[in-house]
């Protein structure tokens, strides 16, 4: 007899049962569903047979057609703004780390800050089925996706709130944040101050312009309009930006940059000054702790944002969540290297 011979008269090729596990282990039917699928009611010696049994005839449960009868497909969508964006890149990994822990498939997509884009790319996925969504939102009306979220989508908005509708929202504190780097500023010296962000149409750019006004509020101080300047993240347009601030009798002495890729531009800039400007930027971003001096910033944690999402709508997906929205808004953190720390004109 070849011992290398499958139990109970298995021939190669041919996958095994449920029903052949039930024989091999001498239990019923029932009794193994009840140990594959973790449900109580089998005694630890009977479970001991059948999880020998399964692993001797090499058993693997049918997870498609499992979920096929629940109505699920294992599969998740995220939707981004732009997926070269460094920002997006640990977001993107903790997310695709949380459905692999779930036994999901994670589907990208990118809207390019288009609301068009992500519309399309949204309901391309509903059609796909998916079980749930996580957008980064473009759009600032969200309203078309009520009937998806009615039939049983869960949906997350991440980094921004949805437009018009309520929905579970996992956020960073930019308005907090914001308020501090520039607190931060001023308790160094400085009084002029300039801002350069982001479209204000977005959700964390307007709340970023929100909290450098109240910072300069709060400290009594008054923001000549030539100091600020939200708008395109492109090179050109921040540079102009930058110079028109540094240029006059009165120019600012330090600059709050909203966001990572307005940081860069602005690093390049200030390197052409003949005197020292101070910056501080909402984001960190590669090298920015071996610059000399290195850039100070407010850090948000993308990754943790990936994390909180994904927990957030696997979590729904198992019905652990209230019907009600869930808002979940994360702190920042202030690290300071030296670009933001000299008084004015040192």
């Amino acid at each position: 007899m070849d011992d290398t011979a499958p139990a109970s008269g298995l021939r190669y090729g041919i996958r095994p049962t449920m029903k052949d596990v039930a024989a091999h282990a001498g239990v019923g039917l029932k009794t193994v569903s009840r140990v594959v699928n973790g449900e109580p009611g089998v005694t630890p010696d009977t479970a001991r047979r059948v999880t020998e049994a399964i692993e001797q005839l090499g058993f693997r449960r049918n997870d498609s057609a499992r979920l096929l009868r629940k109505g699920r497909t294992a599969s998740v969508g995220l939707v981004l703004e732009d997926l070269a964006d460094p920002f997006y890149g640990p977001l993107s990994r903790a997310v695709e780390e949380a459905a692999r822990a779930h036994g999901a498939l994670l589907i990208h997509g990118s809207s390019a800050e288009d609301p068009q884009r992500e519309r399309e790319l949204v309901l391309a996925l509903c059609a796909r089925r998916v079980d749930g969504l996580i957008i980064v939102p473009a759009s600032t009306d969200h309203r078309y996706l009520e009937p998806e979220i009615a039939a049983g989508v869960a949906t997350v908005f991440v980094d921004r709130p949805a437009g018009l509708i309520e929905a579970d929202a996992v956020l960073t504190d930019s308005f907090g944040g914001a308020r501090d780097g520039v607190a931060h500023l001023i308790a160094h010296g400085h009084r002029r101050i300039g801002f350069i962000g982001d479209q204000p149409g977005i959700h964390t750019a307007a709340e970023r312009l929100r909290g450098y006004h109240a910072a300069m509020r709060e400290a009594g101080l008054t923001v000549d309009r030539a100091w600020v300047s939200p708008g395109s993240t492109e090179p050109e347009r921040v540079r102009a930006a930058a110079r028109s601030m540094l240029a006059g009798p009165e120019p600012v002495t330090a600059v709050f940059s909203a966001n990572n890729r307005v940081t860069v531009t602005a690093v390049r800039v200030l390197r052409e000054e003949r005197r020292p400007v101070a910056l501080l930027g909402f984001d960190d971003f590669e090298l920015a702790d071996l610059l000399v001096p290195g850039v100070s910033v407010i850090a948000q944690d993308s990754a943790e944002l990936g994390r909180k999402a994904a927990g957030l709508l696997f979590r729904r997906l198992g019905g652990g969540v209230p019907r009600e929205p869930v808002r979940i808004e994360l702190p920042t953190r202030l690290i300071a290297r030296g670009s933001a720390e000299s008084p004015p004109g040192s």
